[in-house]
């Protein structure tokens, strides 16, 4: 146990001033899935802050109810996957970065489409991008990925995205699928993880890869203060230790999006204490879910 408290310490800031990140704020409540899809809108648009919007798609659309993530530099925005199943993501972000420009004076920024990694339910919507105006749509393949982040040793080094005035520290953590990137923004301190972890199934397709990308996180955030660890998804109950079938739609008691760096730690101590065996752990908020065939 020493070594988990020694890196939370490090983690940590002198004093409980807010340590010099941008605030921002959270629902109360996600949309998913119902009751009534007649009444539920097919897209939740949250100001996270005036420079940061989460953005989820409804469970009445697809039942794996992706959160994206749109954020805003003096010179771009990134997006951070483009949903899942057929959808009208591009109209979502229009109107949210149409929002943006009347808010600040502004006529056009650049849009820099990513992902946390190449599934289909975080990929869906890449096409509405190819030929948007002001946009750059990197795909969810190795050389683009390590062109577009300058990322030279994939994956021992991490690589950025300048969005003018914010950076986004792209740091690839394979394991879940073969190029998971996880985002750390340092002015919000917000992690951005994917499907890596979040309150759900934690897949791991390739165990050796998955916990070499969990330390290389860990250490990364050394030092980092981290007010959210943000996922993709949200699968676990209110009630611990309890999930969410696969194909749920409707989850009136889910779980909270926003995970901590103890979290991440947890995991990283259940993996190590797996000792390299892959096994099923149900945790609190998540679980360890080997995909191995």
């Amino acid at each position: 146990m020493l070594l988990p408290l020694l890196l939370l310490s490090l983690a940590q800031v002198p004093q409980p001033d807010g340590g010099g990140l941008k605030p921002g704020t959270l629902p109360a409540k996600w949309i998913s899935g119902g009751p009534s899809c007649v009444e539920e809108p097919d897209w939740q648009v949250h100001e996270y802050n005036d420079n940061l919007f989460i953005i989820r798609q409804s469970g009445c659309t697809h039942y794996e109810k992706p959160f994206l993530y749109l954020i805003f530099g003096k010179d771009k925005a990134a997006l951070i996957d483009t949903g899942a199943g057929k959808n009208e993501v591009a109209r979502i972000v229009d109107t949210t970065i149409a929002r943006w420009l009347k808010r600040n004076n502004r006529e056009s920024i650049q849009l820099v489409v990513t992902h946390s990694h190449g599934h289909g339910d975080h990929t869906a919507g890449d096409a509405q991008f190819k030929e948007r105006k002001d946009t750059t749509l990197v795909a969810a393949n190795l050389p683009e990925i390590q062109k577009a982040f300058n990322i030279v040793d994939w994956p021992n080094t991490p690589g950025k995205l300048d969005l003018g005035g914010r950076v986004l520290d792209a740091l690839p953590i394979p394991g879940h699928h073969t190029v998971d990137v996880a985002y750390y923004d340092a002015l919000t301190g917000l992690v951005f993880s994917g499907d890596t972890l979040y309150p759900g199934r934690l897949y791991v397709s390739n165990w050796a890869e998955y916990e070499k990308s969990i330390s290389r996180l860990v250490k990364f955030l050394d030092g980092k203060p981290v007010a959210h660890i943000l996922g993709a998804h949200v699968e676990q109950a209110l009630t611990p230790y309890l999930d969410y079938p696969v194909r749920t739609s409707y989850q009136p008691r889910e779980h909270a999006l926003e995970l901590s760096r103890s979290t991440l730690l947890e995991l990283q101590l259940g993996l190590a204490t797996l000792n390299g065996k892959p096994a099923r752990v149900a945790y609190r908020d998540f679980t360890i879910w080997p995909n191995i065939r």
